[in-house]
């Protein structure tokens, strides 16, 4: 009997971890995008972007339900998966830095300064972790040029 409830509560906890390791699922067929902000787009500074969602709904980080998530804004960096020190991104919490801008209350626009010259842009959505969801809801990479 000792052995079972051990098993069981080993079960538990592992079972636990994984909740935590990007197993937050997505809706099918779930998208976001750049609402109004194109591919190639020659803008001014500061730069107004609009988070586009379909197929799930935007909550506050924290919130823990079914079909939700929070925008992430990826800013010159490579795509989500592709971390700058090489390591696995799509099961951690997203960076909080000036390359990964987290919109934790349920934003779905900002204003951004950016330098002149080119950027490139990626929307992830995340869950209440801010870790992105099983399997993951991002945008296409867009690149700008700010004048």
């Amino acid at each position: 009997m000792r052995n079972l409830l051990v098993a069981m509560g080993l079960s538990f906890v592992l079972a636990a971890g994984a909740a935590g390791a990007g197993e937050t699922a997505s809706a099918p067929g779930a998208k976001v995008f750049f609402d109004g902000l194109a591919d190639g787009a020659s803008v001014k500074s500061p730069v107004m972007v609009k988070f586009g969602i379909e197929g799930m709904e935007v909550a506050p980080a924290g919130t823990e339900m079914a079909n939700t998530g929070h925008h992430h804004l990826f800013i010159d960096r490579p795509v989500l998966g592709e971390g700058p020190d090489g390591a696995d991104e799509l099961d951690a919490n997203i960076l909080s830095d000036e390359q990964h801008v987290h919109f934790g209350k349920g934003q779905t626009e900002t204003s951004l300064e950016l330098a002149p010259g080119e950027h490139t842009l990626q929307l992830v959505l995340a869950d209440k972790d801010h870790i992105p969801h099983n399997p993951p809801v991002v945008s296409n990479l867009i690149t700008i040029t700010v004048e």
